[in-house]
């Protein structure tokens, strides 16, 4: 394992679409080597390879012995054949959310990671939002009191790119990921109703979990004209209002409203730098594939019309395929 220093380490990206790319851009701003990129679309890998004066392959095993962590940015389907690739090589790998297509591959994949002494961080990006970042110190804090309801929209426009999942997969996993984080504990039970009107896979839902004591109530659509990213938590002392597109926080009570001063960031950037911390420095990443396993099996659940009370995390549930 690599420890001295990020320079040091020799990283690459498997995917260079619509953010594979962009952890193409930020490896390269950071003090880390960007040795290659690979996408199926020979094209678009010569245009990221050529941007950054690195070599391009159409081929991403020509990257696994050459490289000593990279992000893999691929579709949902192909995350678990790819990852595995390079576990098995002994590489630490990023991926891109959800970990997987199903929880067998998840575990699967954890439990290689594991075998082989590498890092398997998942890309659940809003964890790194400094908005957040900060709403979590001030739930734990107690500002706000015992955390009651946490109401989150994540709604806008149909993404064409995306086709091998549904909204909840896709735009959800966030806010799940996220109210997990801010409540620190498990939901013990999930209720959903999803649709589809445009798209093969569902494409709106409304989304609550029960947390025995508090509630989340998660709405996410493709069919708002705008997008619109925001979440609300009200507590029994006071409430807060995040966006996460500003990163602007509001806390309010009965007696005042104070605006957060929030030091923004680019959150892709401190996930990637979260992840090189890790390599270098023998830690695990703030978010490993275990938390992104569990987050998976919620959305999975969620992802059809029921009620489930959220059991093992081996549950036998549909997959993304």
């Amino acid at each position: 394992m690599n420890k001295t220093g990020n320079a040091q380490v020799k990283v690459g990206v498997v995917g260079v679409g619509a953010m594979g790319r962009n952890h193409a851009r930020v490896y390269s701003q950071l003090k880390c080597n960007l040795v290659g990129v690979a996408d199926a679309d020979l094209a678009r890998a010569k245009e990221i390879g050529e941007i950054y004066n690195v070599p391009y392959y159409q081929d991403y095993r020509q990257l696994l012995p050459q490289v000593e962590a990279v992000s893999i940015a691929v579709p949902t389907t192909a995350h678990h054949s790819i990852t595995m690739d390079f576990l098995k090589s002994g590489v630490h790998c990023l991926v891109e959310k959800p970990i997987a297509s199903n929880l067998d591959q998840a575990s699967e994949m954890i439990e290689i990671a594991e075998k082989n002494h590498v890092n398997l961080a998942i890309g659940h990006i809003e964890r790194f939002n400094p908005a957040v970042l900060k709403l979590k110190q001030i739930i734990d804090g107690g500002i706000l009191g015992k955390v009651l309801i946490i109401s989150t929209r994540r709604v806008g426009p149909s993404v064409p790119r995306i086709r091998d999942v549904g909204v909840v997969i896709d735009s959800a996993s966030h806010d799940i990921g996220v109210v997990r984080y801010l409540i620190g504990k498990e939901p013990v039970s999930v209720f959903s109703r999803v649709g589809s009107i445009k798209h093969p896979k569902e494409d709106h839902a409304i989304i609550v979990l029960n947390f025995a004591g508090s509630t989340a109530c998660i709405e996410v659509n493709w069919l708002t004209p705008y997008k619109i990213r925001t979440l609300i938590v009200t507590g029994s002392k006071g409430i807060a209002s995040l966006d996460y597109i500003e990163q602007k926080l509001t806390i309010q009570n009965s007696k005042e409203v104070k605006i957060e001063d929030i030091q923004k960031a680019e959150p892709l950037k401190l996930e990637i730098e979260d992840f090189l911390k890790s390599v270098t420095l023998g830690t695990k990443p703030t978010v490993e594939g275990v938390e992104g396993l569990e987050i998976l099996k919620i959305a999975l659940i969620a992802s059809t019309n029921n009620f489930k009370i959220v059991g093992s995390s081996r549950i036998k549930v549909k997959t993304c395929d």
